[in-house]
């Protein structure tokens, strides 16, 4: 064992390392229920200092594991800092309000539709008393397009980011914080052109290089037409939006989605391409390459082409790593020294989580590290091997094996590409394409020889005017793709494949990065791992499946029976039924029974009559017994069907499999008779009553504002079937972080409490002062 350790270090790979240690750190501090002492962690990180220094050249385990003890609290101070350093806020409820400020950014759509990253500088008819800063707005009115930093003005609907769809998905909170997107929203109306205070010299720099890349993404989109040009945008500014959901789609079940994001691929192509170019133009220059180094001046220029790339690019994660790394490897060429190395590889990796160490939480890293681990690792396998040279076969054997080198390599780095990033696949979207290498072989080529080095010919030539040709080649090329990306989906090789346990995907995770890391018989330590973890994931992750399903908002209800989903919606927000339908593997969706019954109406209260005004949802009173006839008739009915009943307008009902009744209130002037007639209620209305007198339970958007989305599973017990001992998973598992901590905003003491959480007033708007516009009553529902 000590001389592997050794062999290891001869190797040089404990430098390798550095950013697993440090992304370590990062991720233990996010994922902890509690900002860690910042004090704590400094002396920690303090104290292992020394040993780290003394024992960096050991070569055995200890120096290893004292390295860990410096770097691990390190990272999670890192994080911290960056966490204080940003200091986002987000909104804590939805509002509507006039809003005024400055454009950042735009981005449009193919049906016109614009979406503005927009500056707040005020906001009035409420003035906000605790506005985030930087909003997104989707504006669907057609307009003349606002300049980027000009003036914005209009009365917007602004809502927090949504968090986690289900316990253990994508937290958005957590997303817009680090992105610094504190709300998003819509505009009612077209918004209008304002005058608005000049930005500082920074800001300046940012806001031109944002009118570069929108520029180039309309003068692209306006070369090629369709979802070429979309895509083609796509592949030089990373704006996706106009891009047809079908195609989007198709591109993800042929296994090519990753052609979309600005990544290594697309860095290397584009690089490779310069470089090779370059050197072919000074090759055809009588006596240039006897006289001048024309690699290290085609490598010069190709790190200047990449430079000005990652500037329209929009800086993603994915697209700041490749440039890191393919900068490294240029520089490793004007210096004579090795291109392709791990070492370079964890360099950029430590760069990153140096500045933004909350990168260690997103897909785009996770999957791109993998990906060029797993590619670097193979590549100096590969070229390690023992040769073998063939003597026989002439001329058609150099053409033979010319081609087969190509097809070879191709079929190769696919294959290692995709079981490379094969876990990140299954634990961010818990689904993988049964064909991606399919999709990959047939269309890389054409990526590769086609669509990227045309591409960045095109981009050259726009200064000069001489862009249509090549960007017409371009096009022609992406068309190919879309038309192989179209044929490979329709061979319905999509996987879904649920949630994993989170020990599963570290398991596996951990093990795929010892495999490519290590270079003696250590990495079996990761084999070990891989399969540990793929043990694991063939044991039943969740025993017990949810028989309930709760939306964030309370609108979506979803009651699984035999793995198909019975929902109180016909059509169901996408955005959040398709994480279910993955995450929980849902089968067919089963509509609601909408009907209307005849004399079933409602009639106003005078008192709520006269504030109906002030209120959004205004007190009203139904005839008890024609509502209890209603709800008693819906639910023998629910009993004999697997899916919601629904009355239109007023409430839906169903009757999960073990029996607990459920009542989804549309309007809540039922809520009595519902919490008398049911063991679940579910409104979407902010009410300020915490439950049933019935004993029922009942579930508000003031709830929900704590939990976010509910899991309702049954007891584990074959005796626990009834509601009273059902056991309630939220999305939400700590209220005391930074990207959390909005959902305890209390607007009336400008504090975070728990008390004062759901002290949200009907509406959920906030207001400057007081009065009768701010103040509520509560809402006394009896169930007698």
């Amino acid at each position: 064992m000590a001389a592997a350790w050794g062999d290891e270090r001869q190797h040089g790979h404990f430098f390798l390392f550095v950013p697993v240690f440090l992304g370590l750190g990062a991720a233990l501090w996010f994922a902890a229920p509690s900002d860690p002492s910042t004090v704590a962690l400094m002396f920690v990180a303090v104290a292992a200092f020394w040993p780290a220094w003394r024992l960096r050249h050991r070569e055995d385990w200890l120096a290893l594991v004292a390295g860990g003890a410096f770097l691990v609290p390190l990272g999670m101070l890192l994080a911290g800092f960056e966490t204080a350093r940003l200091d986002t806020v987000l909104l804590d409820a939805p509002v509507t309000t006039e809003i005024t400020g400055r454009v950042l950014s735009r981005e449009s759509d193919g049906r016109g539709a614009i979406r503005y990253r927009i500056v707040l500088e005020t906001t009035r008819d409420p003035v906000l008393k605790r506005a985030p800063r930087v909003v997104t707005i989707l504006a669907r009115s057609r307009h003349e397009p606002i300049a980027i930093g000009g003036g914005i003005a209009g009365r917007a609907r602004l809502s927090p980011p949504s968090g986690p769809a289900l316990s253990g998905l994508n937290d958005f909170a957590f997303d817009a914080y680090f992105a610094g997107n504190g709300a998003v929203g819509y505009f009612y109306k077209a918004p209008q052109s304002v005058l608005t205070t000049p930005p500082g010299l920074a800001e300046r720099i940012r806001q031109e290089i944002a009118t570069w890349r929108n520029n180039l993404t309309e003068h692209i989109k306006g070369r090629i037409d369709g979802d070429a040009g979309a895509i083609a945008a796509a592949l030089v500014t990373a704006e996706q939006r106009a891009i047809s959901d079908e195609t989007v789609e198709a591109l993800r079940q042929a296994g090519l989605a990753h052609v979309l994001a600005i990544s290594g691929l697309n860095m290397v192509l584009a690089a490779g391409t310069f470089l090779v170019g370059a050197r072919m133009v000074m090759a055809l220059i009588p006596g240039f390459a006897e006289r001048y180094p024309a690699k290290k001046i085609a490598a010069a220029g190709a790190l200047v082409m990449v430079t000005l790339y990652i500037l329209v690019s929009g800086g993603a994660i994915s697209a700041v790593r490749s440039w890191i790394m393919i900068c490294v490897m240029l520089v490793a060429v004007l210096l004579g020294r090795s291109a392709i190395s791990l070492r370079n590889v964890a360099l950029s990796a430590i760069l990153i989580l140096l500045i933004t160490p909350s990168a260690i939480t997103n897909p785009g890293f996770q999957m791109s590290y993998a990906a060029t681990l797993g590619l670097v690792a193979g590549y100096a396998a590969w070229r390690e091997r023992p040769i073998r040279r063939e003597s026989r076969g002439g001329a058609f054997r150099n053409v033979g094996g010319s081609a087969g080198r190509f097809l070879g390599g191709l079929t190769l780095s696919s294959l290692i590409g995709g079981l490379s990033t094969l876990i990140y696949s299954i634990g961010h979207f818990h689904r993988i394409p049964a064909y991606g290498l399919a999709g990959n072989l047939l269309a890389m080529p054409v990526i590769s020889a086609v669509v990227m080095p045309f591409g960045l010919a095109a981009v050259l030539l726009v200064p000069f005017g001489l862009d249509a040709v090549p960007f017409a080649i371009m096009g022609k090329g992406i068309e190919w793709m879309i038309t192989l990306s179209t044929w490979v989906a329709s061979w319905n090789g999509e996987i879904v494949t649920g949630r994993i346990s989170p020990g599963t995907f570290l398991l596996i995770g951990l093990g795929g990065g010892l495999v490519c890391i290590l270079r003696t018989r250590l990495r079996h330590a990761g084999t070990l791992l891989v399969l540990l973890g793929t043990t694991l994931a063939f044991l039943p992750n969740d025993p017990v499946r949810p028989e309930v399903v709760i939306s964030e908002d309370g609108r979506l209800v979803a009651v699984l029976r035999d793995g198909r989903a019975a929902a109180n919606r016909a059509r169901p927000p996408d955005f959040v039924y398709a994480q279910w339908r993955r995450a929980l593997r849902l089968g067919e969706l089963v509509k609601p029974d909408v009907r209307k019954t005849s004399g079933l109406t409602l009639e106003e209260d005078a008192a709520a009559t006269q504030t109906a005004k002030k209120r959004i949802w205004p007190r009203r009173r139904a005839n008890r017994e024609k509502a209890r006839e209603a709800i008693s008739s819906a639910f023998a009915a629910a009993r004999l069907q697997a899916g919601f009943l629904c009355e239109a307008k007023a409430f839906c009902v169903a009757v999960s499999p073990n029996g607990w009744r459920i009542v989804t209130l549309e309007d809540v002037a039922f809520l009595g008779t519902a919490c008398d007639a049911a063991d679940l209620v579910v409104t979407p209305a902010p009410l300020r009553i915490a439950a049933c007198r019935s004993g029922a339970r009942l579930v508000t958007a003031r709830h929900l504002r704590r939990t976010g989305a509910l899991e309702i599973r049954p007891g584990e017990q074959a005796n626990e079937k009834s509601f009273s001992d059902a056991r309630f998973t939220s999305a939400i598992d700590t209220l005391d972080r930074p990207w959390s901590r909005h959902r305890i905003y209390d607007w009336r003491t400008g504090a975070y409490s728990g008390e004062g959480t759901d002290q949200k007033h009907v509406g959920s708007e906030h207001r400057d002062g007081e009065g009768d516009a701010a103040k509520t009553t509560d809402l006394r529902w009896s169930t007698h």
